[in-house]
């Protein structure tokens, strides 16, 4: 991955002291603040969720799970209660990677562990929020998720800070194991702020018959993001799809991209990426490798420049063995001109033509979100539009 334009000095974040108090009705938070949690993705009222985790600031605020089929819980109270889970923890990303993994390692604040039954498909989505309350507060998360043989269940993650915090630091590893014939849809959207650094540390391990489908949304304003998971389809027939949207206003440095490695016999990787810069940068990166045959992947980035900014798409494609089917799609640019035109002559203003564009190309019905989610999602871009203009 390309080196990251800024580093960070940990020690300008608070990472003592700022454990929070249990909210056990979401309903009672700020109304500003559930604004910035509504633009993650995460519907305080709790209807059609079977389960919700919110951790602010040092610690878990809020866990609740309202089916049998899924477990939802603290890490640290996780670790505690089984034993085994040690055969997941810091087994996929390793504690030395760099030092954002090391200071997790160090200095663990929480995080969730999300565990479906085997066999079990969880009708309603299970929403975690990650939330950062106050100027400088730096956050350390190490999230599980395992999600058993032939199980399925879609996951809303919204990373946020409240209204009025401008500067934070979030840093996060995550490790997902996807058993035999399971299927996780996994849908993250960041609401952050203008000074808000982001480092999250992901990998995703599929077995056989495994699908991953990642959908993750950043359109607000974030000072400096970097975030690169990587999928291990180390079983025949797994299946993984990345779908990314990046909005890059004036200020904002975004270095957001997926690695997917096909280690497995009739495995099949997509990674598409829709980026929009308004004045910042994005970089985005992506990776596939297929190490078995059959095996097939492909990878498209998209973007569009509005107003002076930066778009640098990196497709890389390896094979290592013959018969590997990969190819890739890049392109970058501006709105197109007769497009403008076609719509003013349908009776819209330029500003009304090419916002109507921009909402097209930040199209999200690929991601296959449940109906409540798309409006939401839908409404978040509306704003997001309506403001790059």
């Amino acid at each position: 991955m390309p080196n990251i334009k800024d580093d960070i000095n940990l020690n300008e974040f608070l990472l003592d002291g700022a454990e929070s108090e249990t909210i056990e009705d979401l309903r009672k938070i700020d109304e500003k603040d559930k604004k910035h949690l509504l633009m993650a993705g995460i519907d305080v009222e709790e209807k059609e969720r079977s389960g919700t985790f919110l951790h602010v600031n040092h610690s878990k605020a809020h866990c609740k799970t309202c089916v049998s089929d899924v477990e939802i819980l603290d890490i640290k109270e996780a670790l505690e209660k089984y034993d085994s889970l040690k055969d997941y923890y810091w087994k996929a990303v390793d504690p030395n990677t760099d030092k954002y993994t090391k200071a997790i390692y160090e200095k663990l604040h929480g995080g969730y562990f999300i565990r479906t039954k085997k066999g079990a498909k969880i009708e309603n989505p299970v929403q975690s929020c990650l939330f950062i309350k106050g100027n400088k507060v730096g956050q350390n998360v190490h999230n599980i998720i395992i999600v058993e043989e032939d199980s399925e269940v879609h996951i809303i993650t919204g990373c946020a800070v409240a209204h009025d915090v401008r500067a934070a630091l979030h840093i996060g590893v995550s490790e997902v194991y996807i058993k035999k014939g399971g299927k996780l849809t996994f849908t993250m959207i960041h609401n952050w702020g203008p000074e808000v650094y982001v480092r999250p540390r992901s990998v995703i391990v599929v077995e056989e018959g495994g699908i991953f489908i990642n959908n993750y949304i950043l359109i607000k304003e974030a000072k400096n993001v970097q975030l690169y998971p990587t999928v291990y389809l180390n079983g025949k027939g797994a299946v993984s799809r990345s779908n990314s949207i990046l909005v890059a206003p004036e200020g904002s440095y975004l270095n957001v991209g997926s690695r997917m490695i096909l280690n497995a016999p009739d495995t099949r990787a997509e990674i598409i990426s829709r980026a929009i810069t308004t004045g910042g940068t994005v970089v985005a990166p992506g990776h596939i490798q297929a190490n078995a045959v059959p095996a097939k992947g492909h990878l498209e980035c998209k973007g569009l420049i509005l107003k002076d900014g930066v778009i640098h798409a990196i497709p890389e494609l390896e094979g290592t063995v013959a018969g590997v089917e990969l190819s890739h799609e890049a392109a970058v640019g501006k709105v197109a001109q007769e497009e403008i035109e076609y719509l003013m002559a349908r009776g819209l203003d330029e500003e009304e033509a090419t916002s109507t564009i921009v909402r097209g190309f930040l199209n999200v019905d690929i991601m296959g979100l449940p109906p409540q989610l798309q409006h939401a999602v839908d409404e978040i871009i509306e704003e997001a539009s309506e403001d790059m203009f």
